[in-house]
């Protein structure tokens, strides 16, 4: 891959990365600097100019998902579902 050589693949979202981030500046930097094909972006991922697929999660999202009851996930769902960009304050509301 690092090399001038064509390598016959391109990059899918099986192969994705995930940036956690702390704040909602964080998430909005990594937005700005990461996200070149803005129709790819949905719930939180983006795709870069190299067309790696990352997913942008905030950790308190994460906490979230992992300790609310079921009425709060299916709230915070139904919230970040239509988002592109993961808006932690909205997300925070719903909870």
């Amino acid at each position: 891959m690092d090399s001038s050589a064509n390598h016959q693949f391109a990059f899918n979202e099986m192969q994705s990365l995930i940036a956690f981030c702390e704040t909602q500046d964080e998430i909005d930097d990594y937005w700005e600097k990461l996200s070149a094909v803005p129709e790819a972006e949905q719930c939180g991922w983006l795709v870069d100019r190299y067309g790696v697929s990352w997913q942008i999660v905030p950790w308190e999202m994460e906490e979230m998902m992992t300790t609310g009851t079921p009425e709060q996930l299916a709230r915070v769902t139904e919230a970040f579902l239509p988002m592109k960009k993961i808006d932690v304050a909205t997300l925070r509301n719903v909870y």
